[in-house]
């Protein structure tokens, strides 16, 4: 958008992300500019989606403004989320990482048990393991330094997925 002239030069002026969603000129005051850059509008969109322009708008001018950038980037990753897993949003990913907590807490207290069961029995240490044999002597014939395999593509196919790849803050 081209904005006044200032010195006999035009001015360019950018509009943010929601300005340019909405289709709407970019006021100086626009409270949307400071935290939604034109340069990455996906993260608008997906709060828009989610929220509205207008609740979105309220939500941050209810939150002090030292804690709006910090309001802004929240909205952007639960929208994020919620876009990803519609049903639970942010609580199916807070779930999970109870569930992980849990599982590592019982993990680490079995852990302890075993350490303590072995204290009270009068190991003070962990054995040490025996010592790896000695390499077999060398024989008469002489052998190849290595053997070629032959393996087709299939036996080296892994499945890779992005799905905690992602990235929720846009």
């Amino acid at each position: 958008m081209l904005g006044p002239t200032i010195g006999g030069t035009l001015n360019t002026i950018t509009p943010c992300a929601a300005c340019k969603l909405l289709r709407r000129r970019c006021a100086q005051e626009c409270p949307f500019s400071p935290y939604f850059s034109p340069h990455e509008p996906h993260k608008f969109a997906s709060v828009h989606k989610v929220f509205g322009a207008s609740n979105v708008s309220k939500m941050l001018m209810e939150v002090p403004e030292s804690q709006r950038a910090d309001a802004a980037n929240s909205l952007v990753y639960e929208a994020n989320v919620r876009l990803r897993d519609p049903v639970y949003g942010c609580m199916g990913a807070i779930s999970s990482l109870q569930q992980q907590v849990q599982l590592l807490q019982a993990e680490l207290n079995a852990v302890r048990a075993s350490h303590i069961t072995l204290l009270s029995s009068g190991h003070t240490s962990i054995p040490m393991p025996p010592p790896p044999p000695p390499p077999p002597p060398p024989s008469a014939t002489l052998r190849p330094l290595y053997t070629p395999v032959t393996s087709s593509a299939a036996d080296f196919s892994i499945n890779i997925s992005n799905d905690n790849d992602m990235n929720y803050f846009g």
